[in-house]
């Protein structure tokens, strides 16, 4: 079967995007400082929060990459031992230290790590952070494009670049103020749109039998078409990526109190269950139904053969996560260069206006950048499993001994910072036995953090 462009589902489309628009520069009127911009006021409630955290982290990289593309590629089983299941330890971790992230009150991991292992280890994390995000941002530009394709049947290089701008201006239209809101709709959109979707896509497949019979011999086994090296290897960002995201420490700073941090948390695990479940079934039935098409078109292809108006709402949702994680880690890279650059090497005495206007100025720059990345790297997985190990094996484990190792050492901070960028560099270069660099340059940066933490406490002690 090939699917056929329905230009009526553009109307959704736009419709969210009108919604949207409307919400961001509403909520853009109640920011008058830096930490309004970034922080939202400190205002956000467990059901916002519980919106803004599923949303974030479920964006381009679920619609068009992720579970989505595993699903149609590799299997149904691979895309949930990827997704699911680190989600749960990852959450869980979260829930745990949520206060002493709150505690700590700081607009940057960069910060937090600063707090810690000193000045290097902000530097580091800084340029980590940025690239990592610039990424990130670039497959959600690319995402809005395949949406496009498929309502019009333009280019999706075409519709990149109207993504670009979209994304673009609404970050910088209201912060964190504006994008919290406005993740907490598409949240709730998306997993309408989802449950109405998945009965009526399979039955457009003929129903169960009908699908499980024209899938590829081996795709619902339990390993799918990947070893357990390679799923190892997609799981291990996606795990340390979600313990360590900057957009989840910002929001859960920018919480009205513990007890609304917890909630958030816990709202956004039961969601995520939900979404990455339901995305992982309606790829694989899109495999049974479009064999040829690129995998980060699955879910988006199964709009084109459902009825007019399942298919806009499923649509119109996933446009929805892509726009609003482009906007959050747009604003978090513009965020970072604010604060971690201008304000620590720049201008030190910067005031709270300079700051607010340094953010916005970064975040139409930052865009162009995450736009000519997609030039480099055609895939929508490529560019994720790359910025998501950048930042699992540089960030994270340091980041997260903060919080839960008291016997972490700047000196262990700082070397496992080094090592797990230097490792994922050199492994991506030379990939030597066609195995992910994840798997090794997470484990590494981990030893590394605990050895050198305890040779140097030893040292001291002697």
């Amino acid at each position: 079967m090939t699917p056929d462009n329905n230009l009526s589902l553009l109307w959704y489309v736009i419709g969210y995007g009108v919604i949207i628009t409307v919400m961001g520069l509403w909520y853009s009127r109640k920011i008058t400082t830096s930490e309004d911009f970034v922080l939202a006021g400190k205002t956000l409630g467990p059901i916002v929060l519980t919106g803004t955290l599923l949303a974030t982290f479920s964006g381009s990289g679920t619609i068009t990459g992720g579970s989505n593309a595993i699903a149609y590629a590799y299997g149904f089983w691979p895309a949930i031992y990827v997704v699911i299941l680190p989600g749960v330890i990852g959450m869980g971790i979260l829930l745990a230290i949520a206060p002493k992230i709150r505690g700590h009150g700081q607009y940057t991991v960069a910060r937090i790590l600063e707090s810690q292992f000193g000045t290097p280890a902000r530097r580091i994390a800084n340029v980590i952070i940025i690239l990592a995000y610039v990424g990130i941002v670039s497959y959600q530009f690319k995402g809005i494009g395949f949406v496009l394709n498929v309502t019009t049947g333009v280019s999706v290089e075409t519709g990149t670049a109207i993504g670009a701008v979209l994304i673009v201006v609404l970050a910088a239209a209201g912060g964190l103020m504006a994008v919290a809101p406005t993740d907490a709709l598409s949240a709730f959109l998306m997993i309408i749109g989802l449950a109405l979707a998945i009965p009526a896509v399979l039955d457009s497949a003929g129903g169960l039998t009908a699908m499980v019979q024209a899938l590829p011999a081996g795709h619902l086994s339990a390993m799918g078409h990947l070893s357990p090296v390679q799923i190892l290897g997609y799981t291990i960002p996606f795990l340390f990526l979600l313990m360590g995201d900057q957009n989840i420490y910002q929001r859960l700073a920018a919480s009205s109190g513990d007890k609304a941090a917890r909630g958030g948390i816990v709202g956004w695990l039961m969601g995520a269950a939900f979404v990455f479940t339901a995305v992982s079934c309606i790829a694989t039935t899109a495999r049974a139904l479009f064999p040829h098409i690129d995998p980060g078109m699955a879910l988006i292809a199964t709009t084109r053969i459902l009825p007019t108006f399942l298919g806009g709402i499923l649509l119109a949702a996933a446009a929805a996560f892509i726009v609003t994680t482009g906007n959050s880690y747009l604003l978090s890279a513009a965020t970072s260069v604010a604060y971690d650059v201008y304000a620590a090497h720049i201008k030190p005495d910067a005031s709270e206006e300079d700051l607010l206007w340094v953010t916005k100025l970064c975040i139409p720059l930052l865009g162009l950048a995450a736009w000519v990345l997609l030039a480099f790297f055609p895939s929508v997985l490529q560019i994720q499993m790359l910025a998501y190990v950048i930042y699992s094996a540089g960030v994270t484990p340091a980041v997260l001994s903060v919080f839960l190792w008291k016997g972490v050492t700047r000196a262990g901070g700082i070397a496992s910072m080094v090592t797990g960028v230097v490792a994922t560099t050199a492994w991506e270069v030379v990939k030597p036995y066609d195995v992910v660099s994840s798997v090794v340059a997470v484990p590494l940066a981990i030893v590394v953090l605990i050895a050198v933490s305890k040779w140097t406490t030893a040292y001291k002690e002697d």
